[in-house]
């Protein structure tokens, strides 16, 4: 089982770029399929993007063109490159592992998106 932890969250003004790193570690990381979530205060928890282990991309349709998900299997860690930001992009942003029945998540960072 894997160990997460995120990184690169952090205070920026709508219209501007943030990227998100997850470091894993473990042997298994390369097989895992690997996502993002978020959680605003009062709202629930949602797929922000997904990437398999053989690299096959999803998106909420909120970010779909904004936001990219990839993953370095070599350096353990997959990446939220997130652009064009918007206020409502405010939330906490947590890593997600899953292999088989084996879920890992992480501990999230703060995003903050100001108008």
């Amino acid at each position: 089982q894997v160990q997460l932890v995120e990184s690169g969250g952090g205070l920026v003004q709508a219209g501007g770029s943030l990227r998100l790193s997850c470091a894993a570690s473990g042997r298994t990381f390369s097989l895992n399929s690997m996502g993002w979530y978020r959680q605003a205060p009062g709202k629930q928890r949602e797929l922000v993007a997904g990437i398999t282990s053989g690299g096959s991309t999803n998106y909420a349709g909120s970010v779909k063109g904004r936001f990219t998900i990839s993953r370095d299997n070599a350096k353990n860690t997959v990446y939220l490159q997130m652009n064009s930001l918007k206020p409502e992009d405010t939330a906490v942003y947590r890593c997600n592992a899953q292999l088989g029945s084996v879920t890992t998540w992480g501990q999230g960072t703060q995003v903050t998106v100001s108008s």
